[in-house]
């Protein structure tokens, strides 16, 4: 066995020298262990708020989605289309028009994204179902047209799904309209009947989907799609297929990922995640350069040890690797079992839930929690990284005035 590594352990393990140093030993790892349990904890919990926020955003945001580079519509009857719309890694391939509208009901009225999707749109799809605050994800029924709009459109407007006889107005701007004396002739007005109300996040929520034909007729467009979305099976690469789209189609079009469509989104979460592991990892820096003085004061215990070390011709190096080796085992024994402690945690509050959120919403009564192997490789890094330069600076306290001590021996 390793002579520096046999006496650290005996000095942090003996059962015969417990005395101040081995309590301030204890109290360093006890600081490391509780660093390093709310680090797992605190990233777990963010995960899972993370994951939450991911899932809504990806109800309504397809894994792909084709648009132009420039310019706002395109026919999606080029040649270039049909190899991807039959292709059997995708099983999801909707043509989606949307535009900017006036929607009016009663006397209120507001302006809303009108999105026409194709009736391929709910094959595959994420549960939109999940979404759905009151109604029905309802899009077409015995011929009839309907909308399904944003919780943002219903309080705006106060629209009551249950009264039959009032339906949405929606006002779009004619195509090529010559000036009028009454302005309402410049305007397509259509009407149609809202069956459900769905409630994501603000940027979605003041839109309505409608069929495409509806909103072909309203905005009058015969042929052209403003994008086209496109949902894959579990087993399919996104980014390969997304590769290969985008070579097939060349520089006339932008296809993008759900990283891509929602980018400060994706910013905002990833900020804050490092935001807050860095400043939990000043508060584990501290716990760990507290072994530093825990270390400092074995030194000073151990004079005479280090003394008869050094008689029997023991080298600075080694005497250095003691008390670099303690410092280690301080470190990494807290560290192993804060992790441990924390997944334990995690685990616990994934299964059960005993901590409750204050107001909890419809979502989520509890928090959420999201356990990534990741984070335990970060924080483990981390508390390696800072411990070796911790133990490093201690034990080089430990081989100075070695010569001095074995003249007081």
């Amino acid at each position: 066995m390793n002579t520096s590594y046999y006496i650290a352990k005996r000095y942090l393990f003996s059962k015969k020298s417990v005395n101040a140093i081995n309590f301030i030993s204890g109290i360093s790892m006890l600081g490391v262990f509780v660093g390093s349990a709310a680090l797992i904890i605190i990233l777990s919990v963010f995960n899972g708020f993370e994951n939450i926020v991911l899932s809504m955003y990806n109800t309504f945001s397809p894994e792909l989605r084709i648009e132009l580079a420039e310019g706002k519509a395109f026919e999606p009857s080029d040649p270039r289309f049909s190899k991807f719309k039959n292709d059997g890694r995708i099983i999801n391939y909707t043509e989606v028009l949307q535009e900017k509208a006036l929607v009016r009901y009663g006397k209120s009225q507001s302006i809303a994204l009108v999105k026409g999707v194709s009736d391929e749109y709910m094959n595959g799809q994420v549960s939109l179902d999940s979404a759905i605050s009151s109604g029905s994800f309802i899009l077409k029924e015995k011929g009839e047209n309907f909308a399904v709009i944003g919780s943002a459109i219903q309080n705006y407007l106060s629209v009551n799904l249950n009264d039959d006889f009032r339906h949405l107005d929606i006002y779009s701007p004619r195509k090529n309209a010559a000036n009028s004396l009454n302005p309402a002739d410049e305007f397509n007005v259509m009407s149609i009947h809202p069956s459900g109300v769905f409630s994501v996040q603000q940027e979605f929520d003041n839109m309505m989907i409608v069929p495409i034909g509806f909103a072909r007729e309203l905005l009058g467009e015969e042929s052209k799609v403003s994008l086209i979305e496109i949902n894959t099976r579990d087993d399919v690469s996104v980014d390969d297929l997304q590769e290969e789209i985008s070579e097939n189609l060349g520089k006339d079009f932008v296809v993008k990922n759900r990283s891509q469509q929602n980018q400060l989104l994706y910013k905002i979460l990833n900020s804050e995640k490092w935001a807050i592991f860095m400043i939990l990892t000043f508060v584990l820096i501290i716990a760990i350069f507290n072994i530093i003085g825990s270390l400092t004061m074995l030194v000073i215990d151990k004079k005479k040890d280090i003394a008869i070390l050094s008689s029997l011709g023991a080298d600075n190096g080694l005497i250095r690797g003691i008390f670099f080796i303690e410092g280690m085992m301080i470190s990494m024994v807290g560290c192993g079992l804060g992790m441990f402690a924390g997944l334990m945690f995690c685990l616990l509050q994934q299964h059960f839930g005993f901590i409750k959120m204050a107001g909890a919403s419809l979502l989520i009564d509890s928090y959420p929690v999201g356990i990534k192997g990741t984070d335990f490789i970060l924080v483990f890094g981390t508390v390696l990284l800072v411990s070796l330069v911790a133990s490093a600076i201690s034990s080089r306290l430990s081989v100075k005035n070695t010569g001095s001590l074995r003249e007081e021996l």
